[in-house]
């Protein structure tokens, strides 16, 4: 009851530099990638979504919490 609170400090985040986009051209119908698209997404909306592609007026997804 000394006035602490229950949440610690949070960091300062520092001036981080962005990593540089390289120019390779990555395909997202190659084998490799739809076999990712099959396991993480449950239809075709998801699938788009995930890689970028939002539908519209779907509704935001909510991150998880953090303790």
């Amino acid at each position: 009851k000394g006035g602490k609170s229950k949440h610690g400090k949070g960091k300062s985040k520092g001036s981080k530099k962005k990593p540089k986009k390289s120019g390779i051209e990555v395909d997202i119908l190659s084998p490799a990638a739809m076999l990712n698209a099959y396991y993480i997404a449950h239809n075709a909306a998801a699938c788009l979504e995930f890689r970028g592609f939002p539908w519209p007026g779907s509704p935001k997804r909510k991150g998880k919490k953090g303790k």
